[in-house]
This record gives structure tokens, C-alpha cells and sequence, in this order.
């Protein structure tokens, strides 16, 4: 069967192929894809060489991890014997210190055994010194040890001007209030975020519209360390026929929490009168906030592993409705359970609405769907290209992000198995995998050009989390890529393309001061795009908030809608390219320093101007 050019039926052959452990059968369907689809695929290739061939990618992925001095390293499990042990991971992007250049958390975990027996796990910040390298500041800090780290996510949840960091954990959350002076204080329980399960994403927004950021986390699933499943013991602890760890499968999953911000430094759990507290007990991990359907309001999307994914639409007066099965986000196109890992939300076809990209596992194909409106999405993975590419790797991290600035956003995918010991089978994946990149074809379409933007990206890796932002404030991308297993990659992007951009830092008075939920549209010639700030989303981690649009060839954009969380909404003229702006909400564009804290260092709670 062949659609819009991909081959669904390999695919999907290709899939069955993976999950058979016999080699007989294996060397069958293999020689069954070769006699039924050898006609097609010479006829395309043919096809294919009768065309000019399409342009190189004009930006190159280097791998600056030695020359930035990033010295972190995750803790290494090697045999991964415990599920817990393979999904932590997250890396979050923030100017901590409010100086105008983005600084790195990296969240750690220890083993199982190092965990009982006291031992702990180092998560470390970094300080941006604005010229390449980083400064590990974490003892300064206080951050080094907040829990078995998973991952996170930044919001200023007191609207005190400083970004505040929210860490999940193996036994809940910590959240760490920014002092203002280089500083972090444990707030955890003050804050009444004190359920101990187990959890893994998280994402802040402002869903009520009351000028506080309200938490979403996301639980995987029931666990005691000192009572875990034996290592390939049972149904679902092995692979292909070989031991490994147990799980998801088979444990019991737990629900998902929201909490409301009461803007006094406190959260109240609301999640069953909101409606979003998986009654099912799936098994949560990527969370992503969005306004889907362009009310004015939050929606929020939940990447659930090996169970169906959630979609709640934002009804307001603080209800949400599970729209999963409905709007065509809960499976994959052909009606089956993916393994969600990490998700993104992106424009990418130009239509005005945002999309959503999601990472799975090994033998299925990436998730891509496509908003049509109206909360009715369409996956598309095949149709758009990134299906048959993304079968053989099991996805984590992920960006729809515009890496060569032509105004139309592209793909990044970080890879790497959850079994090691996949390394011992003869034909499949690997534990460490490479990266993927697909350039945007402006028409509804990506190219998988993963081996023309730079060595870096074959490197094969146990890669987690992956963090999207202008590491260096050159106007180009960058990528901050967590693995499980030893040093980090810090890939920088040496665009040696000519085309423009602009990047929004928005700051919020009657909305949260992050101006977390914002939306933003530019216009710069026949070029329409839109982006939000969002908190949390890839693989439990936290991208660069400021709003960057690539522009191609144009030098100004000519117009910039912004609609505020409050509801207040703005339009900016004649912007010229190439520049760093600041907007402040109700006074339009205003110098840096107008976007500093104004409040004093250290105060806990500070009211949104109204």
C-alpha cells in the first residue's frame, strides 16, 4: 500500500518484524518485504534520480560539550536492571540569574543500589559566561541534590521576576524558589507539593487566567525501591526473548495531578474537580500545554507509554473534557497504543494551529498530528515523512524548532534504547542510538537530513532529554542533549546561511511574569507565523522561553500580534531582523534592563499589576 509516497504496509510489516523473536520468521517477512516491494522502491528510486537533487541543509550541529566546559555527568546503571533506572534524564534551559543568557540545569539519578544504600546523585547548574563556556555553579546555588532527579520544568510561580526551578522526582517534586542573588531555597513543602509517587513530567501555565502559574505533573507508575520486580522474571521482563527489566506493563499506573496556584507560595491539588486525574492510571510522561483550539485558553496534551495519550480541552471555570479519542491524539492512525515518550508543539504547516509531534518506541513510528481545528487532529507521520525513518529508534527528547531560520519549523529527535542488553541480539537496535534531524519542506513535508548536518549527530548515544535555545545569542538554535549514561552533548548551531530572524523576550504584569501561555503572531512578507512561551514539554524538560520566528530573506517584520495570558492583546510595527527585543506587557518594547525583577530580592509572592 503505498500513501502519498511512503510505504505504509512496510512499515508496518517492518514493525511486526521488530516484536518477532524467531529468526526464521524474521528472515521471512524480511524476504516478503523484499518480493512485494522491490517493484515500488526501484520505481521510486528511479523517480527520484530524475529530479534535481534538493539543496544541502545550510546549518551544521557541532558538538561544543569540551570547549563549553561542561564537565556533568549522569550516573551510570549499566545493566538497567530496574525500570526506574532508564527514564531519567530531563535538562532545563533559564537565565537564572535574569543576565540575558541562557544558563543549563542537568538533573541526575543514582542506581537502585546506590539509592539504598545512601547514596546520592549530583545535579549540577551552569552558569553562562557569554563567551562559549559555562561555570558550574551548583554548590553556590544549593541545587546539587534535590531528589532521584527525573526531570523539570521553569515557571516564576510567585511572580517575583526570577525564574524558579521545578524538579520531579522518583518520590515526588521539589521546587526550588530563585533568591535573586545567585540562590535557590527548598520550598517543597511551604509550597504543599508533597505527594511522594512517583513522577516524571511537569509544565506550568496559567489556566484559570488569574495571573498565576498553575502545575501539571504527570505519574508513571506505582514503586518501592525495596521491592521491585526481578530483573526478567515474568510475561512482560523480556524482550525478544532475551531478560531484561519489567515493566511498564504489568505495574500499576497512577493518576496525574494538577495544582492551582493560590498566589501566596501555595498549590492546591484540583486535578479530579478539573477533570484530568487519569482515573485510567496510565503512564504519564511528556506534558505539553497549548491553546489547540485558539480560545484564549491552555489546552493540555499528556504523552502516556504504552497506554492511550490524553488530550483535555480547557473548557474555563477551571473544568477540563478528555477529548483524547475524539480528536485523534489517544493512538496512532491505526488505532494503536504508542509508547509516548517526549512531545512538541509547532506550526509547521503554516495553518495557523499547533501541531504535535511525539516520540515512541522502538518498532513504531514517531507520532505527528495535525491540527485541522476544531480540536479534530490527523496523524500524518507517513504522509509528512517522518515515519518509516523513525521505526528502527526508540525517541526521548524532542523540538519543532526552526534551525536554518527560514520560517518554517523542523524537526530534532534524541534516541536511545531503555535495554542494554539489546546490544546482544544479532539484528535490531542498539542501546545507544543517533539523532535524527528533518528539514521542513514548506509543504506539509520534512527530508530526513541527519547525515548532512554534521558528524555529531551519528554519534550513538543513550540519549534522555533534549533542550531547545540560542545558547550564545548568535540567532540560531542550539541543542542541549542529556544521556542517561556519562557526559551530555551541547550542539551548536554554525549556520552559514544568510537568512534573518528575531527573537521576543515577552514579560508579563497582569500575566505571569514569565508570560507563560502567550501567544505571538509575526508577519514578515508572505511569511505567517505563530509561536507561545510554554513551560516543560520535550522529554521532561525545558526549552528557552523567549518566542524566536525565523525569517528567510526578510529584513523587518512588518507586524506583531501578541495576545497575553490576561487577555490583553497588542500589535508592534516594523520590526527589523536580526535583533534581541524585550515587550513588556502594556508598554510594548522597552530596553533589557526594563525586564529585570522590580521587586526585591527574596520576597516570596508579588501580585500581578491589574
Amino acid at each position: 500500500m503505498i500513501y502519498n509516497g511512503d510505504f505504509l504496509g512496510v512499515a508496518r510489516l517492518h514493525r511486526l518484524a521488530a516484536h518477532v523473536s524467531t529468526p526464521l520468521v524474521r528472515r521471512s517477512i524480511s524476504w516478503l518485504l523484499l518480493f512485494c516491494c522491490l517493484p515500488q522502491l526501484v520505481t521510486s528510486t528511479q523517480k527520484a534520480r530524475e529530479k534535481s537533487p534538493p539543496p544541502a541543509p545550510t546549518f551544521r550541529l557541532v558538538d561544543i560539550t569540551a570547549s563549553a566546559h561542561i564537565q556533568f555527568e549522569h550516573a551510570v546503571s549499566p545493566e538497567k536492571k530496574y525500570l526506574v533506572e532508564s527514564m531519567s534524564g530531563g535538562v532545563l534551559l533559564l537565565d537564572y540569574d535574569q543576565d540575558g543568557w541562557l544558563d543549563i540545569y542537568f538533573t541526575n539519578a543514582p542506581s537502585v543500589d546506590q539509592a539504598l544504600h545512601g547514596q546520592k546523585a549530583r545535579s549540577a547548574l551552569y552558569h553562562n559566561n557569554h563567551d562559549g563556556t559555562f561555570t558550574d555553579v551548583t554548590d553556590q546555588a544549593g541545587v546539587g541534590y534535590p531528589c532521584w532527579a527525573m526531570g523539570g520544568a521553569v515557571a516564576d510561580y510567585n511572580n517575583d521576576g526570577w525564574p524558579d526551578i521545578l524538579v520531579t522526582c522518583e518520590d515526588g517534586l521539589v521546587l526550588y524558589r530563585n533568591n535573586g542573588d545567585g540562590t535557590f531555597t527548598d520550598v517543597t513543602k511551604q509550597a504543599h507539593l508533597t505527594d511522594r509517587r512517583w513522577t516524571t513530567g511537569a509544565a506550568f501555565a496559567d489556566y484559570d487566567g488569574d495571573g498565576f502559574v498553575d502545575l501539571m505533573v504527570s505519574r508513571y507508575v506505582e514503586l518501592d525501591l525495596k521491592n521491585l520486580p526481578q530483573f526478567g522474571v515474568g510475561a512482560t521482563c523480556h524482550f525478544r526473548g532475551i531478560p531484561v527489566q519489567c515493566g511498564p506493563r504489568g505495574m500499576k499506573g497512577m493518576g496525574d495531578s494538577l495544582y492551582h496556584n493560590n498566589g501566596d507560595g501555595t498549590f492546591t491539588d484540583v486535578s479530579k474537580s478539573a477533570g484530568v486525574d487519569d482515573a485510567a492510571g496510565y503512564y504519564g510522561l511528556g506534558i505539553l500545554w497549548s491553546d489547540f483550539n485558539d480560545d484564549g485558553r491552555p489546552d493540555l496534551f499528556i504523552a502516556d507509554d504504552s497506554t492511550p495519550n490524553y488530550l483535555y480541552r480547557n473548557d474555563g471555570g477551571g473544568h477540563f473534557t478528555d477529548v483524547s479519542f475524539v480528536s485523534g491524539t489517544a493512538v496512532s492512525g491505526d488505532g494503536s497504543e504508542m509508547a509516548g515518550m517526549g512531545v512538541a508543539a509547532c506550526d509547521y504547516n503554516h495553518s495557523g494551529r499547533f501541531s504535535i509531534h511525539v516520540t515512541n518506541f522502538e518498532g513504531q513510528n514517531n507520532s505527528l498530528y495535525r491540527n485541522d481545528g476544531d480540536m479534530n487532529f490527523t496523524e500524518v507521520s507517513y504522509a509528512a515523512g517522518i515515519g518509516i525513518a523513525t521505526v528502527p529508534y526508540l525517541g526521548w527528547g524532542t523540538g519543532c524548532v526552526d534551525l536554518d531560520n527560514d520560517g518554517w519549523p523542523d524537526l530534532f529527535v534524541v534516541n536511545g534504547h531503555v535495554y542494554p542488553q539489546v546490544d546482544t541480539l544479532e539484528v535490531g537496535a542498539k542501546y545507544r542510538e543517533r539523532k535524527l534531524v528533518f528539514l521542513n519542506q514548506h509543504d506539509g513535508t520534512f527530508r530526513d537530513v541527519s547525515n548532512l548536518v554534521g558528524p555529531a549527530i551519528a554519534v550513538p548515544q543513550p540519549s534522555r532529554g533534549a533542550a531547545f535555545g540560542d545558547l550564545d545569542n548568535d540567532g540560531r538554535i542550539d541543542v542541549v542533549v542529556e544521556n542517561i549514561d556519562g557526559a551530555p552533548m551541547i550542539l551548536h548551531n554554525d549556520g552559514t546561511h544568510t537568512n534573518h530572524w528575531i527573537t521576543l523576550q515577552l514579560v508579563g504584569t497582569r500575566s505571569n511574569r514569565l508570560a507563560v501561555g502567550t501567544k505571538v503572531k509575526a508577519l514578515a512578507g508572505a511569511l505567517v507565523q505563530i509561536d507561545e512561551v510554554r513551560s516543560g514539554g520535550s522529554y521532561l524538560s525545558q526549552n528557552d522561553m523567549r518566542i524566536h520566528f525565523g525569517l528567510g530573506n526578510q529584513e523587518k517584520v512588518e507586524r506583531i500580534e501578541i495576545r497575553w495570558p490576561s487577555g490583553r492583546t497588542e500589535a508592534l510595527q516594523n520590526l527589523s531582523a536580526d535583533r534581541f527585543y524585550v515587550i513588556k506587557e502594556g508598554e510594548g518594547i522597552v530596553p533589557p534592563e526594563r525586564a529585570r525583577p522590580i521587586v526585591k530580592k527574596g520576597a516570596q509572592t508579588a501580585s500581578p499589576s491589574r
